[in-house]
Order: structure tokens, then C-alpha cells, then sequence
């Protein structure tokens, strides 16, 4: 049987090392959760919200205004023709009223806001006119948790803190200990390039369950984010998720001289899955073609899972496929890495 006191020691080496490093423990456990913060303020449900429309000044602009400014879900003042015309460039309102025969409705077409305020202005006018409902409808309106954006964006949060911890976390530590010369010390140790590998791996998984667990429960408590799936499923999606960047952090750093290096390549590969694997907004908003090759990304397929169990309820059986995406490319990174990566 192998002598496993090589492993042992580079691993907990290793977490001796990131305790240490205090920008590497702010990353890890203080991000996440200022992100958390200042997303979910800055999303945060407010009700429906009144739209904010401009009358032109003009002949009958007062008269205009008063009558429409009785409908619900209309603000309405009367505006010069220049202030107007800035508020509605500028974004501050979504429609501009020109009193007339016949009324003009300006907008922006290219802007939601603006074709809501259309909506609500258009109505709020025929109405004005006469026009006579011919069906009386009943308003249900349900605010449920799962749907707002702050519950969108925590999954996709600790997706990205497991994938950058990850790839950070044993990149950069096998760079910086090339860098210092240690590696060739260890080359002369019984300690095998497998070993040190597999350590640098399982040292990122001491701190995943606190790192986890403040994320998940900050969202909880902060928000009351819906936890709906089984905290085992999570558990071994947040497991497999985390060795298969730690194996891509791995892989990076196999042959990487300079911490400069390192640091370039790591931009490279994880900017694209900050910005398609769906962390801040949905990947749905690029265009189809696209969607095949974001969900064969390891960000893009924890981020799914993470959502549909936690969110949803969903079974683990359910995310069969996203774990075989993450263990595809856990399997290539450290077989890649074990093969090509050189201790000096």
C-alpha cells in the first residue's frame, strides 16, 4: 500500500498557507457576501411602482394632465418641451405626452419601460375618450420567493466563489511555490507529482462547507432565499463542482513560471464563464446558437444545478447531466495536469 504521509502533509501544508494569506480569506468568505448585499439592495422588490409620465406644455396640456393623472399607476406632470425632451433621453421618464389632435405618445420602442409606460399612457387616453371596458377583470397579485432576482443571483454567487476559490486557490498556490524555488525541493522528497497535486486539491475542500454555508444561509436569513432541494443533493454538487476547478486551477498552473503567468491565464479562462455562465443574469439573453457551447461550461452546469435544486426541488437524478458536464472536465483537467505539469 502507498505511503499516504506525503499527501497528508502537502495538505494540510496548504491550509496552514491559505490561513495565512488574509486577501485569500477575504475572497473566499467576505465577497460573496458584499456582493450579496449590495445586488440584492440594489434589485430589491419594491412593489409595482408608478410611471412617471411628462405633458408636454402645450394648449390643453393642464387639463390633459389632471385627467389622466387619476388613473392608478400613472404620475404625471407638465414639463417644457426641452425638459422633457431631456428626461426622455436621459432615461427618467418612459413616455412623453404631446397634447394635440391628434395626442402624440414619444417613446423609446428599444427600452421595456418605455413600451409599459406606452401601454398604461394608451389606455389611461382611450379611457379619457370614453372608451367602455366591455369585461370587468379581478386582480390576483402573489409575490413568490424563488422568482426575484436576489434568488436568481445567490446559486449563481456561490457558483463563482466555488469556481474562483478553486482555480485561485490551487493555481496560484502552485505557482507561487515554483516561483519560490520549493518545488525543486520537493522533487529531491519522496513526495510524487500525483501527491502534491491530489493535496493542493484537498486542501481547497477544508474551508467548502464553512465557505458553503455562509453564502447559503447569508441568503436565508439577509433575504429569506428559498431553500427547497435536499442540503445531501447540494452537498455533492457543490463537491464535484469544486474539485473540477481545483483541477482547472490544477491544469493552468502545471507549467506556469510567473505568478504574472498564472495570473493572465486565469483571467482568460474564467472571464468568459463570469460573464455566459449565467452568475448575474440569465445566459438566456445571448443568442441561441450560443447556448449549446455555455452549457457545456462547468460554471454554466453547477450554476444550473445549484438553481433547479435549490430553487426548485429538484431531485438529483434531475442534474445528471450538469454532473456529468463538471466531472468530464474534472476528469481532464487533473489527468491533463498529472501528465504535462513539471516541478521546475
Amino acid at each position: 500500500m502507498a505511503d499516504s504521509r506525503p499527501l497528508i502533509e502537502m495538505t494540510k501544508w496548504r491550509v496552514r498557507e491559505f490561513i495565512r494569506e488574509p486577501e485569500a480569506v477575504f475572497w473566499v468568505f467576505a465577497f460573496p457576501i458584499l456582493m450579496a448585499v449590495a445586488l440584492g439592495i440594489a434589485f430589491k422588490n419594491r412593489g409595482v411602482q408608478d410611471v412617471t409620465v411628462y405633458v408636454q406644455e402645450g394648449a390643453d396640456a393642464a387639463s390633459l394632465a389632471e385627467a389622466l393623472s387619476v388613473f392608478p399607476g400613472l404620475t404625471v406632470e407638465v414639463a417644457a418641451p426641452d425638459v422633457a425632451a431631456n428626461a426622455l433621453r436621459t432615461g427618467r421618464v418612459p413616455v412623453v405626452v404631446i397634447p394635440g389632435d391628434p395626442v402624440t405618445l414619444r417613446f423609446d420602442s428599444t427600452r421595456t419601460e418605455s413600451q409599459v409606460g406606452r401601454l398604461l399612457t394608451e389606455d389611461a387616453l382611450q379611457r379619457v375618450a370614453g372608451r367602455q371596458d366591455p369585461l370587468t377583470l379581478r386582480e390576483e397579485r402573489v409575490t413568490e420567493p424563488g422568482a426575484r432576482y436576489i434568488d436568481f443571483l445567490i446559486p449563481g454567487l456561490l457558483g463563482m466563489n466555488i469556481m474562483g476559490t478553486g482555480v485561485w486557490g490551487v493555481g496560484f498556490g502552485i505557482a507561487q511555490t515554483r516561483q519560490r524555488k520549493l518545488l525543486k525541493r520537493l522533487l529531491a522528497s519522496p513526495m510524487r507529482k500525483r501527491d502534491f497535486l491530489i493535496g493542493q486539491m484537498m486542501a481547497r475542500m477544508v474551508f467548502l462547507v464553512v465557505e458553503v454555508s455562509v453564502v447559503v444561509l447569508f441568503g436565508i436569513l439577509a433575504f429569506d432565499v428559498p431553500f427547497r432541494g435536499s442540503v445531501l443533493s447540494v452537498a455533492l454538487l457543490v463537491l464535484v463542482g469544486a474539485f473540477t476547478f481545483a483541477g482547472l486551477g490544477a491544469l493552468i498552473a502545471s507549467r506556469v513560471q510567473t505568478l504574472e503567468g498564472v495570473s493572465g491565464l486565469m483571467n482568460v479562462v474564467l472571464m468568459p464563464m463570469w460573464v455566459l455562465s449565467g452568475v448575474f443574469f440569465s445566459y438566456s439573453r445571448f443568442p441561441e446558437v450560443m447556448h449549446p457551447f455555455i452549457q457545456v461550461l462547468p460554471l454554466t452546469a453547477l450554476n444550473d444545478s445549484l438553481r433547479a435544486v435549490m430553487l426548485d426541488g429538484a431531485s438529483l437524478s434531475s442534474t445528471f447531466v450538469p454532473l456529468v458536464v463538471m466531472s468530464i472536465w474534472c476528469v481532464a483537467c487533473v489527468s491533463i495536469a498529472l501528465k504535462i505539469f513539471r516541478w521546475s
